[in-house]
């Protein structure tokens, strides 16, 4: 729980720290990072499109993943944009649902497993999640979501710094910044080539 009246640069440690640990968190799994990587990388191998799905904050984040993506000079889509063209076999959808899955993500990840497409589901609950069952494959992020944010004897008057599934959120920020990062490298695209992708209608 976090103390009242922390001071700014505390706050912000506290905050970066929590978001850090996610990733020292032991996992019989894959890093997300490496399957990230290696999924992306293989479907540009493969002249293939990435799209990206997810609901509410998660959703924001993997927008943000979509833009970067698109300026390293993938072709990247979200879905339910006016310009996101049919998904197929060459195709890569990125989706997220924390708490295990959700009504949306579960449809939105059936129509891409259906029409063949390669899914990759971000999830912290690679067990038990709903949307499991139509992932190829499956990357976790040990973060608490809405789905555990729950404590016996809380306190009512006590807030943690990052409540619902803000770890989770924050964590999926900074595995797309390391993402990107390596894309970068392996994509061969200097900085000057990534900015000059960036509109410049703003």
């Amino acid at each position: 729980m976090a103390e009242k009246n922390l001071p700014t640069p505390t706050m912000a440690v506290q905050i970066c720290n929590q978001i850090a640990s996610i990733f020292f968190q032991p996992t019989t799994r894959p890093p997300p990072l490496d399957l990230l990587v290696d999924q992306i990388s293989a479907t540009w191998a493969r002249k293939g499109r990435i799209f990206v799905h997810g609901v509410g904050r998660e959703g924001l984040m993997l927008k943000a993943l979509c833009m970067r993506l698109a300026h390293l000079g993938l072709s990247a889509y979200c879905v339910f944009d006016m310009t996101t063209p049919p998904i197929g076999p060459t195709d890569l959808l990125i989706a997220s649902a924390g708490p295990g899955g959700f009504s949306t993500v579960d449809a939105i990840c059936g129509v891409a497993k259906f029409n063949g497409a390669c899914v990759l589901l971000l999830t912290a609950q690679p067990e038990s999640g709903s949307s499991v069952k139509y992932a190829t494959v499956v990357a976790h992020v040990p973060a608490q979501t809405m789905a555990d944010d729950h404590q016996e004897g809380q306190l009512e008057q006590s807030r943690p710094l990052l409540p619902m599934g803000s770890l989770y959120e924050g964590a999926l920020f900074v595995l797309f910044e390391m993402v990107v990062f390596k894309l970068g490298d392996i994509l061969g695209q200097t900085p000057e080539a990534v900015r000059a992708r960036h509109t410049n209608l703003e």
